[in-house]
């Protein structure tokens, strides 16, 4: 038996678990012909519905919708799937082995003999919420800068590192840096979907089932199985299958600006001196908005582009539901319309600075990000220095 295969007898079932690398030519023979040894009565993935559409519709994210993405709020989740994918094909090149080939040979190989398959991942895009909306500010800004510099990475990856991945010392080190340094990204991306996957292969239909899924999760999800056949814990992933709403603390803070603001102005023209509360209110202006202007500047907005983000500025920051990179990336998309070219080299084209530039659907996203990015930091700046002057002038 392979150090990547775990056979369980749980409750008169036998459950095979497959510890893939998503890259790995040796992951898909191994999964080729466990399959056609076993002949299971299922065959559980590592995949959820949507990426099985898009795996077997590759043509699928050309319908894409900039516009409709950024107003739905889904702009942060659009940028982080494709900073992901491209640092996974960028691996997958290095070996030439296209990412998930190893599913899609599990799905291809179960086809043919008739086998029936179950997805059994959580969504992609719950996760990623999840581990956004789990992080405190922080770590949001460290789970922000580690996916920039994943996507700029030009490191070569070997076939053998990619096969050493699968050895469990390599990968406990692995989890070890990720907990340390993100401690919630590891918990939602690893430990949540241990369970979740776990859950899902418990309740697939058969006596016999091979289960396809990433190394990494191979320790965790055979600890849950093994706690699900003694009725220790309940199958139901509910709790983990939702977005947590924000808390009292976040729906505070998303008013937290707008009424520091208003209680400043308020203070200097109750005890102070009106004209310099309305003075502290342009420097704050100038800071937000000038700062906001310089992300999409730097982002290569186009001019119009830049003008809306700062003229926005007072909308974006007191509602709590728009922002200002709303508003630019409308504005860019708008006057730079995404060309059909733009979508066939989405993905290859996120692997570089250049790239981001270059296509229209990226540079789209790079001006929403930069100009919140420069947003936010303003916002910061100028309310504080509105604060002094709002002192010095009760003083």
């Amino acid at each position: 038996m392979s150090k990547t295969e775990k056979r369980l007898v749980l409750n008169g079932r036998e459950i095979i678990l497959l510890g893939t690398a998503h890259i790995s030519q040796e992951s898909i023979n191994q999964v080729t012909e466990s399959i056609r040894t076993e002949k299971p009565d299922c065959v559980a993935i590592e995949l959820d519905n949507d990426r099985l559409k898009t795996m077997k519709d590759p043509e699928s994210w050309k319908k894409l919708d900039i516009a409709k993405v950024l107003k739905e709020g889904r702009g942060f989740m659009l940028m982080a799937n494709l900073v992901l994918s491209s640092f996974q094909r960028r691996m997958g090149n290095d070996v030439g082995v296209k990412p998930g080939e190893e599913m899609k040979a599990a799905i291809e190989v179960a086809e043919e003999l008739g086998i029936s398959t179950v997805m059994v991942d959580r969504p992609i895009q719950t996760t990623l919420k999840r581990a956004w909306s789990k992080n405190n500010f922080f770590g949001k800004i460290k789970l922000l800068a580690t996916l920039i510099a994943s996507a700029f990475e030009k490191e070569v990856i070997s076939a053998e590192e990619i096969e050493g991945l699968k050895n469990s010392n390599e990968m406990d080190q692995m989890m070890e840096e990720l907990a340390s340094y993100l401690p919630a990204v590891k918990e939602v991306l690893i430990d949540e979907r241990d369970v979740y996957l776990a859950s899902h292969i418990w309740q697939a239909k058969g006596e016999k089932v091979v289960a396809v899924l990433g190394a990494g999760h191979l320790p965790g999800v055979e600890k849950h199985l093994q706690a699900l056949a003694k009725g220790e814990v309940s199958p139901d992933t509910t709790k983990i299958s939702q977005v947590p709403p924000p808390g009292i603390g976040g729906k505070l803070a998303q008013w937290l600006f707008p009424a520091v603001m208003v209680l400043l102005v308020a203070v200097g023209v109750i005890f102070g001196d009106w004209q310099k509360s309305l003075v502290s209110l342009a420097t704050w202006f100038g800071w937000n908005a000038g700062l906001a202007g310089v992300g999409s500047l730097l982002a290569g907005a186009h001019p119009l582009a830049i003008i809306v983000t700062i003229l926005s500025v007072p909308v974006g920051t007191i509602s709590p539901v728009l922002g200002v990179g709303m508003f630019a990336g409308l504005a860019q998309a708008t006057l730079v319309k995404p060309k059909v070219n733009d979508l066939e080299t989405l993905y290859s084209d996120a692997s570089s600075l250049k790239g981001w530039y270059k296509n229209r659907i990226l540079r789209v996203l790079f001006v929403f990000f930069m100009s919140q990015i420069g947003g936010v930091i303003g916002n910061f700046i100028g309310v504080s220095a509105m604060a002094k002057t709002v002192a010095t002038t009760i003083k």
